[in-house]
């Protein structure tokens, strides 16, 4: 079981900058890749960004590439989401998720364990 925790959401203006975090604990040894998405009113969940454990590769959504990053602290068992130049359409409720066996994958179906969410939202 792995039990996964976000912070970090928060009301920023347009141009503005914002950090989340997603405290995994648990059987965090484990995870392969770890994810973040999101999910806006009325919009199904969408993935944001990932990160895979062994090869520390990071893959992105086209619409947040060069404004987001995506970094892991092991000693803290954490994933940050570094999101700047924020816009009004990535007002969302962010989600952080962990998968056993994925590498790579965009589909929240390949994703094993889920955070509660954090909300961000952006104003024009």
């Amino acid at each position: 079981q792995v039990m996964l925790v976000e912070s970090g959401g928060d009301l920023v203006q347009a141009g503005g900058s914002l950090r989340l975090s997603c405290a995994a604990s648990g059987r965090t040894s484990s995870i392969d890749a770890m994810g973040w998405f999101r999910q806006a009113p009325g919009e199904e969940r969408e993935f944001v960004a990932g990160i895979s454990w062994i090869e520390i590769s990071t893959y992105y959504v086209d619409s947040v590439k060069g404004r987001f990053t995506i970094s892991r602290d092991d000693a803290k068992n954490t994933v940050y989401l570094h999101m700047n130049s924020l816009k009004p359409e990535d007002t969302a409720v962010y989600y952080c998720a962990a998968s056993i066996g994925s590498f790579g994958s965009r589909w929240p179906s390949d994703y094993d364990y889920w955070g509660q969410g954090t909300q961000v939202t952006v104003s024009s």
